[in-house]
């Protein structure tokens, strides 16, 4: 199996971000992902370009200032700790982020037509969702998904999967349009393992000949993409929890998360 899908941390890492996919090294169009880590009084200055973007606190807080807006994140301990809270920052912008007291935050990124304004989510807005049952339950964190926030065509959600269960179950695919059925979306999956030593699985299979095909180790820091295919399950390992943060963007007009579920695989779980 082809491992280019598989992004080990620190493969990307360079002088600005620790993780840094952006369509070029993806090889398609739209999303892009980058996380930063700041010392204490550290700061980050970028532009947005032609990309809209979410500042999300992985871990500790920030401030975000944007034109003549500031936002004060109160971010989290960690991303097992609970929701967090974000800024959005529109495309052709320079973005200025500082950290007090130090932290980990990853910027969430699309390629977009429009130029929306500046916003602030709260945590309280973030719509969580329990989703499955038994050993395929977890956590969905919606604070970016097409229902829940606006933007041009990002879309971004949390995903926390307790310690032996399945998540990404059923296998499903978003790589064709489809009007009602499905939307062409290209994924990032970033991973987190609660506690040391702490791993899990992700699988990403072919829905066309010659398409994606992975079966990856993963670990904290570590990245799978999808530009195609089914995908599902990912896995965590018992005792020890696992986060993703599933960013996705398409050239669809319809900013919506439209899917199919692999047929041979629903049988008994829906």
């Amino acid at each position: 199996m082809s491992n280019e899908l598989y992004v080990p941390r620190g493969t990307t890492a360079n002088a600005q971000y620790t993780l840094d996919i952006d369509p070029k090294r993806a090889g398609w169009s739209h999303t892009s992902l980058r996380t930063v880590e700041l010392r204490p009084g550290g700061t980050h200055m970028f532009t947005t370009g032609d990309s809209e973007w979410i500042v999300l606190p992985l871990e500790g807080a920030c401030t975000v200032h944007i034109e003549d807006k500031r936002f004060q994140l109160l971010g989290r301990d960690d991303v097992f700790a609970g929701v967090s809270d974000f800024a959005y920052v529109p495309r052709d912008a320079r973005v200025h982020i500082a950290s007090g007291a130090g932290g980990r935050f990853a910027l969430a990124g699309a390629k977009c037509e429009r130029r929306l304004p500046a916003r602030y989510g709260p945590t309280p807005e973030v719509p969580v969702e329990e989703r499955g049952s038994g050993n395929c339950a977890r956590l969905v964190r919606n604070f970016a998904s097409a229902d829940a926030f606006a933007c041009d065509r990002l879309i971004a959600v949390e995903v926390v999967t307790p310690g032996g269960n399945w998540s990404s179950y059923p296998p499903h695919k978003h790589d064709e349009a489809r009007p009602g059925e499905e939307t062409e979306l290209e994924e990032i999956y970033y991973f987190e393992i609660q506690g040391p030593n702490g791993f899990g699985y992700q699988r990403v299979f072919p829905s066309r000949e010659g398409g994606s095909d992975v079966l990856a180790e993963v670990r904290t820091g570590d990245a799978v993409l999808v530009p195609d295919g089914w995908h599902g399950p990912s896995i965590a390992q018992p005792g020890h929890s696992m986060y993703y943060l599933n960013v996705m963007a398409g050239p669809g007009e319809e900013r919506q998360w439209r899917i199919r579920f692999h047929p041979d695989h629903t049988e008994g779980y829906r």
